[in-house]
């Protein structure tokens, strides 16, 4: 922001205001790169053509979009966050919320399976050896692949810390044994990200307890489970796995040995904000389908958009949308810039994933009776809409790290205050 000339504001406020004038510039789509204009325009393109037409479908079906997945691989915008050493885009995190929010636009279920490979690929990109890094992630460039985040279990959801899924070393391998719960891509995936208990210990500190590795899908030992058919997002493939005396070599590990709770948190950090996007997909399409119906519907000689009631649930959606996309981008911002604190990923995650719950239910009830019926499409949105504040670490887990970080930077600084 240029200075006025004349202006009697002090130089040391007016740089403060540019520097917050700016940062608020990149926070909104004007601050998008022309890249990443022209990437948006595609994805409405490929979410518009691909993935509206079928989402239903899977969601009856429960079916894993594989269609669309190639034709995603096809287009480039599967594994974006690929870095180019390994046959990826390298796309910046900002880039790939941008795909996350508008996959999710047209079927959240979609985008969770598209997204759930960066689960499994930002472990590797953060902390893995060379060779693992170009077998792994350079497989899931050259074919549509899936991969899987198995982390959670049956008593170590949002509690990472209560994995019991153990690994013991025996000589060049490592051996594994537990089972998994609730893991997204599990069917499909050509290889698992696992996270385990190294160190049976209870006393040992839990940044020094577990550890993390890279396993092929097709180990002996490893058993898949049914596919979970949920409330939601159907066409994402949700199941246990058991590892039972799963040999993995030991240049499978991803990160040093007892760091493997490290790498988790570290990802979480980063794909925290990519849940976001996708929960701002889901309430930017629940805001449209509303608005629309609202305008067509007529009650009282009228469209019920001109009643204030309706007006006012369209309204607080359309306030609740910005500031979602808002905090999202910035969740991004900070990533980008070194600063993977998981304040304001769990910030993001918490108000975008509780928002898309209020702008579905306000959908549904402005379509009034029809928005009850499977022939319209927004009680999808709300069954879609209800896994966002559960998994990668529920609203409450979320309101847990934010209160943490905000109460030790008061008692560090005396203030709530962020510096960037």
């Amino acid at each position: 922001m240029a200075s006025t000339a004349g202006s009697s504001i002090n130089p040391e406020f007016e740089k403060c205001y540019s520097k917050a004038y700016d940062h608020l510039v990149f926070f909104s789509a004007e601050g998008l790169s022309d890249e990443q204009h022209e990437l948006r325009q595609t994805l409405r393109k490929f979410t518009k053509d691909e993935v509206i037409p079928v989402a239903a479908h899977h969601d009856e079906t429960g079916e894993f979009p594989w269609g669309v997945i190639k034709k995603a691989h096809a287009a480039g915008i599967l594994n974006g966050n690929i870095p180019a050493a390994y046959g990826g885009l390298d796309l910046d995190l900002l880039s790939n919320v941008l795909v996350s929010e508008e996959i999710a636009y047209g079927c959240a279920a979609i985008a969770t399976a598209m997204l759930v490979n960066d689960f499994a690929e930002t472990p590797l990109i953060i902390a893995a050896s060379e060779p693992i890094k170009k077998k792994f992630l350079g497989r899931m460039t050259e074919e549509p692949l899936m991969a899987a985040y198995a982390v959670t279990e049956p008593w170590a959801g949002s509690d990472v810390a209560g994995v019991k899924t153990k690994c013991e070393k025996k000589g060049d391998e490592y051996i594994i044994n537990g089972s998994k719960m609730w893991i997204t891509n599990a069917g499909p995936a050509s290889w698992f990200f696992v996270l385990c208990r190294s160190d049976p210990n209870p006393k040992t500190p839990i940044s020094k307890a577990f550890t993390a590795f890279v396993v092929d899908g097709d180990t002996p030992g490893i058993t898949r489970g049914k596919k979970e058919m949920n409330m939601g997002q159907r066409a994402s493939d949700t199941r246990g796995v058991t590892f039972e005396d799963v040999r993995v070599p030991a240049e499978n590990m991803v990160g040093a040995p007892g760091e493997g709770f490290i790498v988790a948190m570290k990802t979480f950090d980063k794909t925290r904000a990519e849940v976001a996007a996708i929960a701002t997909g889901l309430s930017s399409r629940c805001l449209d389908e509303a608005a629309k119906y609202a305008l067509e519907r007529k009650t009282f000689g009228v469209p019920i958009a001109d009643h204030q009631a309706v007006s006012f649930m369209l309204a607080d959606m359309a306030i609740n949308l910005e500031l979602s996309r808002l905090i999202t981008y910035r969740s991004a911002w900070e990533w980008m810039q070194g600063r993977p604190r998981g304040y304001f990923s769990s910030i993001a995650k918490c108000f975008c994933a509780d928002s898309a719950n209020i702008a579905a239910s306000n959908a549904v009830q402005i379509f009034g009776g029809n928005g009850y019926n499977k022939e319209y499409p927004v009680e999808k949105l709300m069954r879609d809409a209800k896994i966002m504040q559960i998994y990668e670490g529920t609203s409450q887990i979320q309101r847990i790290i934010i209160a943490k970080d905000l109460l030790k930077r008061v008692q560090d600084s005396g203030t709530s205050v962020i510096v960037s």
